[in-house]
C-alpha cells in the first residue's frame, strides 16, 4: 500500500543489532519521530514503516497510541535522576530542576506529554516510569525529616514551577532575528502603544531572556520560601 499524501513516510529509525523489534527500540523510534516533527505526526502505521515492521507487531508492546505516548514519556523521564540518599535536599532538588529543564529543551515536542497528559490520567493508572521521580523525591524529603504531606507539597510546588518555566522558555521566540532593535526583533512594534505601553517598554528585558538564570531565580524564591515555612521533624 502506498503512503497517503497526508502522511509522508518518516525517516527510517536505526534498526536494532538483532533485527528484532523490542519495546525499547519501538519507543526510541517513536521519540525520534516526535523530536523531528511533533506528536501529531506520530501514528502506529508510520512508526511501523520507520521500523520496517508490520503495524500489527507494534500492538504487542503498546495497545494504542495513548499507550505509546505514555511509553515515550517514561523513557524521557527515565533520564531524570534523583538521589534519595542525598543529605542536602535543597541541592538535590536544584539538580532535579536543572535536569528537567535540559530534558525539556532536548525534547520540546515531548513537553506536552510531561506537563498536560498526566492531568488526564488518574495517579494510580499512570505508567510506573512517570511516577518514579515522584516516589524518589518523596523518599528524599521524608528522609530529610519532612512529613509525607509536606514532602508532597514541596514536590507539587517544585514541578508547578518547572512546568510553568519550561512552557515559558519554549515560547520565547524571536520574530525577526535579523533586526537589531529589540522592539522589532520581538515584533512588539505591532502592539498598539496606547494599549501595551509596559509590555513594549520591556522589549530589552524580554530579548535578553536567559532560561537558565530565570530558573535559578525561580528556584531561589521557591526553595527559600519553602525552607522558611516548612520545618523537618527530625
Amino acid at each position: 500500500m502506498s503512503p497517503s499524501p497526508a502522511e509522508p513516510v518518516a525517516e527510517e529509525c536505526e534498526p536494532p543489532p538483532s533485527g528484532k523489534l523490542s519495546r525499547e527500540r519501538m519507543l526510541a523510534c517513536a521519540l525520534e519521530i516526535i523530536d523531528r516533527e511533533g506528536i501529531d505526526k506520530l501514528s502506529m502505521r508510520r512508526l511501523a514503516r520507520a521500523l520496517h515492521h508490520d503495524p500489527m507487531s507494534l500492538y504487542r508492546y503498546a495497545a494504542n497510541k495513548a499507550a505509546l505516548l505514555d511509553g515515550v514519556a517514561e523513557i524521557v523521564l527515565s533520564q531524570l535522576t534523583v538521589d534519595p540518599s542525598d543529605t542536602d535536599w535543597l541541592a538535590q532538588l536544584r539538580s532535579v530542576a536543572r535536569q528537567y529543564r535540559r530534558l525539556a529543551l532536548a525534547h520540546p515536542h515531548v513537553v506536552p506529554l510531561l506537563v498536560t497528559r498526566p492531568l488526564a490520567t488518574p495517579l494510580a493508572l499512570s505508567p510506573p516510569g512517570t511516577l518514579r521521580p515522584l516516589e524518589a523525591i518523596l523518599a528524599l524529603l521524608t528522609g530529610a525529616g519532612f512529613s509525607g504531606p509536606d514532602a508532597l507539597h514541596i514536590y507539587r510546588a517544585l514541578f508547578g514551577l518547572l512546568h510553568g518555566h519550561v512552557l515559558n522558555e519554549l515560547q520565547e521566540i524571536v520574530d525577526n532575528p535579523e533586526e537589531t532593535d529589540d522592539l522589532l526583533r520581538l515584533g512588539l512594534h505591532r502592539l498598539p502603544i496606547g494599549e501595551f505601553p509596559l509590555l513594549r517598554g520591556l522589549a530589552t528585558a524580554l530579548a535578553s531572556y536567559d532560561g537558565a538564570a530565570e530558573l535559578e531565580s525561580g528556584l531561589d524564591i521557591l526553595l527559600n520560601g519553602l525552607t522558611a515555612k516548612l520545618t523537618p521533624t527530625t
